[in-house]
């Protein structure tokens, strides 16, 4: 029996040869349409980044400005509370 990366290995190569138009793919490779169709789909939502991996990443940049974004107003802020400490002192 082949291993998981051998398997994985073939996946890949059906998968190329669909997307590359050849509508025989799955016939050649001996599996069947809807086989062929359902890893097409997987490749083609990996390719997007509509995956997990795809949505972690996003998010984990969206965390970071988010992040980013929080410590400039906490800066600003501290600048605006030193401001009215100074100008209290003033009065």
């Amino acid at each position: 029996m082949a291993g998981k990366n051998s398997s994985e290995e073939f996946e890949d190569e059906v998968v190329k040869a669909v997307l590359d138009e050849r509508s025989q793919a799955a016939k050649d490779f001996g599996v069947s349409r809807e086989t062929a169709r359902n890893w097409v789909t997987k490749e083609k939502r990996r390719r997007s980044g509509n995956t997990e991996p795809g949505r972690d990443a996003a998010e984990r940049a969206r965390v970071r400005e988010m992040e980013r974004r929080i410590a400039e107003l906490e800066q600003e802020n501290a600048f605006l509370k030193k401001c009215a400490a100074f100008f209290a002192r003033e009065r």
